[in-house]
């Protein structure tokens, strides 16, 4: 083939693909809520099959309600008649996926699951295929034609069935009102896991965290400063609850000021809350790290006190904890 007519098919096929998509919009009907009911109502798993290519697809589509929260996994087929049926318990929900309806592996877990009570989901494009038949609820594909030449290689099938189970397992997600604090419980490993990471995992605590009394001289402060090999201190009352914050550019500025107005008073006797910032920026210890990064870029300041739910300082943070975590 030319690289034209190569360029030429491959748009064609992008083309059947979307169109499989595109198609699945008029199948979203009460079949769809009726399976997004059943799942929400399930108080057991979800229990995603198929054989061969629509296989990877259901374990993709058990990943994704997995990380969204709603439990789930995948069971093969010709698997679960050697003894992983004991995986599937009468509380749970299948989802099997089967173009034709009759795949054979899948076909023989039907007597089982009947047997179970145990509701199930189809999505296949044959309405009257033996799978159809036997389901709780069947979710048509509309997959007439793949994109494959030869009209036998699933592909069309399979990205219509992602594009189906995506929309089951984002659907539930927004019901059950899942939020990107529950994402990252799911996801503490790699770049997701990076900019889902809580405040608290990352601030200073300790002796990295320098807090003072309010009344605490300057110097006072700066020891702490020192000792922590920080670049603020945190101001607080005699309950611990966030007052202010003093920073080396504070002291840098007064310093400045006071040269230029050739201030002699000592200004390191100077109560520290009078030199730092008082009702300061501020981050909860279970806030993400990303918001609290985006707190310190659109404020243009380097540190964040870090309080609990009484506004009791529990930590420091700065953006370069932020930079050093890899976020």
């Amino acid at each position: 083939m030319k690289p034209d007519q190569i360029k030429k098919f491959a748009l064609e096929i992008l083309d059947i693909e979307a169109a499989a998509i595109r198609n699945l919009r008029k199948h979203v009907g009460a079949s769809f809520l009726k399976a997004v009911q059943i799942i929400f109502a399930s108080r057991g798993r979800i229990i995603l099959t198929g054989m061969g290519k629509p296989g990877f697809i259901a374990r993709k589509i058990a990943a994704t309600m997995a990380s969204t929260g709603t439990p789930s996994f995948f069971v093969h087929p010709a698997e679960a008649v050697h003894g992983d049926l004991g995986m599937i318990t009468v509380d749970d929900v299948v989802i099997a996926i089967s173009q034709s309806g009759e795949s054979l592996e899948v076909v023989n877990l039907l007597p089982v699951l009947k047997k179970f009570g145990v509701p199930l989901i189809a999505m296949t494009s044959r309405a009257q295929s033996t799978l159809a038949k036997n389901a709780t609820v069947v979710l048509d594909l509309g997959v007439t034609k793949e994109a494959c030449p030869l009209n036998l290689a699933p592909s069309a099938s399979t990205t219509a069935s992602l594009a189906l189970g995506d929309a089951l397992a984002l659907c539930l997600s927004k019901i059950k009102k899942f939020k990107s604090e529950d994402f990252a419980v799911f996801h503490p490993g790699g770049n997701l896991g990076k900019r889902l990471m809580r405040v608290k995992d990352i601030m200073r605590i300790g002796k990295k965290n320098p807090t003072v009394l309010k009344g605490t001289t300057v110097e006072g402060a700066l020891l702490k400063i020192t000792a922590a090999r920080a670049g603020s201190c945190t101001i607080v009352d005699s309950k611990g609850h966030l007052y202010g914050i003093f920073t080396d550019g504070d002291l840098r500025r007064h310093l400045r000021i006071s040269a230029q107005k050739k201030d002699k008073k000592d200004i390191l006797e100077v109560p520290v809350e009078k030199l730092g910032t008082i009702h300061p920026k501020f981050i909860h210890q279970e806030k993400l790290v990303e918001e609290a990064y985006h707190t310190l870029k659109t404020s243009k300041i380097d540190e964040l006190p870090v309080v609990d739910d009484a506004g009791r300082v529990v930590g420091l943070l700065d953006v370069q904890d932020i930079l050093s975590a890899g976020v």
